[in-house]
């Protein structure tokens, strides 16, 4: 079995990230977890039902140089939802929450890595975030819209989201 890295950020399919990591378990991966620490607040009481659901610790923090790495390494990595926050951030090289450090060592060190946006129109007319689509793609990031994505604001199917294609995309890269 294949482990992958099901990296979440803080947009309305993480209320969901539950199903995405049963979509991607009975497709055959072994997940772990990784949320941003603000998709992490939302899940916090629940948190261990995650972890359970996974087999492994869930991370939303940089573990401590003492510390050794409870999860085993990545075969391929899937960021899914991915914010405009996130994708900028990522883009820039600004690696400040593990949910970010991960993926963009991970590509660079040859691993498979998917993004799957979650943003509204809006947000993604930011001239920012087609910057930093395009910077991600050149780094070798599979960035997958979804059908209907961007969303028209306040309209996006939290509760739809095609985790599916994301891994479908992975099988592909």
């Amino acid at each position: 079995m294949s482990v992958l890295y099901f990296i979440a950020c803080a947009a309305g399919p993480a209320r969901h990230v539950d199903a995405g990591v049963r979509v991607a378990q009975d497709a055959g991966w072994e997940v772990c977890l990784i949320l941003t620490p603000s998709a992490a607040r939302w899940w916090e009481p629940r948190l261990s039902e995650l972890s359970e659901l996974s087999g492994h610790p869930v991370r939303d923090q940089y573990k401590l140089p003492h510390q050794t790495d409870a999860l085993p390494r990545a075969d391929a990595m899937l960021v899914a939802p991915l914010t405009t926050t996130s994708a900028c951030k990522w883009a820039a090289g600004i690696t400040d929450t593990v949910a970010l450090g991960l993926p963009a060592e991970g590509v660079h060190l040859g691993l498979p890595v998917v993004a799957m946006p979650f943003w509204s129109t809006a947000l993604g007319a930011q001239p920012a975030v087609g910057h930093a689509v395009e910077t991600l793609r050149g780094q070798g990031v599979r960035v997958v819209f979804a059908p209907g994505e961007p969303h028209p604001p306040k309209r996006g199917d939290d509760g739809g989201f095609p985790w599916r294609a994301g891994l479908d995309a992975l099988t592909r890269a």
